[in-house]
């Protein structure tokens, strides 16, 4: 890392997308050239910014499952109670309700700490079986995560800058949700592209013209 050249920790999904939700080409050509270490940090199960990283080529360094599992520095921590999250789900379901994802629930299949439900699912039904075993549903847009309370993306970047001995405040930081949010808290800048919802935008120090990715690279441009 050159004195120059900030960490970032990048959100993916309508961050490094384009507005079809497919990853944008261009990103091919940044990241991989960043001088930095660069976090993927995302909602999805762990082995997608795995994958990802290594088809970057870039050391894989990833914040997964809304700070729940992080890899940093080839250490993997998890911040949440896999246990607890599945248990209430199977209640969830004894008591009627359906997480709506297709017979093959890719969303799912590699979580290791919360478990996600459609946006379509019984969110009060889901919402209350959680109370119950004492977990916290987070609303990200895109799905309802059941989940430890208190595990955040923020907290996966702590985690992931005290593994690499780096200051949190050193990072920049690139979002577009509510789930973005206590990442923007710890990050030294943050930047929400013009996609973001209106939590992501408010919590923001600066909210960028482009949208997806176009935002993004307009923020790498501007820290080269």
């Amino acid at each position: 890392m050159t004195a120059d050249t900030p960490p970032l920790a990048l959100d993916i999904d309508g961050t490094l997308t384009d507005g079809s939700g497919r990853l944008d080409p261009r990103t091919f050509e940044y990241l991989p050239e960043w001088d930095a270490p660069v976090v993927l940090a995302t909602g999805k199960a762990f082995p997608y910014p795995v994958s990802l990283c290594h088809y970057f080529g870039i050391d894989p360094t990833v914040i997964a499952e809304n700070g729940g599992v992080v890899l940093a520095d080839g250490e993997v921590s998890y911040q949440g109670d896999p246990e607890r999250a599945a248990d209430a789900v199977a209640a969830f379901e004894e008591r009627g309700g359906d997480l709506e994802w297709p017979t093959f629930d890719a969303i799912n299949e590699w979580r290791e700490t919360e478990i996600a439900a459609n946006v379509s699912a019984d969110e009060e039904l889901f919402r209350s079986v959680a109370a119950e075993y004492g977990l916290e549903v987070f609303d990200t847009g895109y799905a309802y995560h059941i989940k430890t309370p208190g595990v955040e993306k923020g907290v996966g970047l702590r985690a992931v800058a005290d593994t690499l001995d780096t200051d949190p405040t050193e990072f920049v930081t690139v979002g577009d949700s509510v789930n973005d949010v206590s990442m923007f808290e710890v990050a030294g800048r943050s930047f929400a592209v013009e996609n973001a919802d209106d939590a992501a935008k408010a919590a923001a120090e600066t909210v960028v013209e482009g949208s997806y990715f176009d935002g993004t690279a307009s923020v790498l441009d501007s820290l080269r």
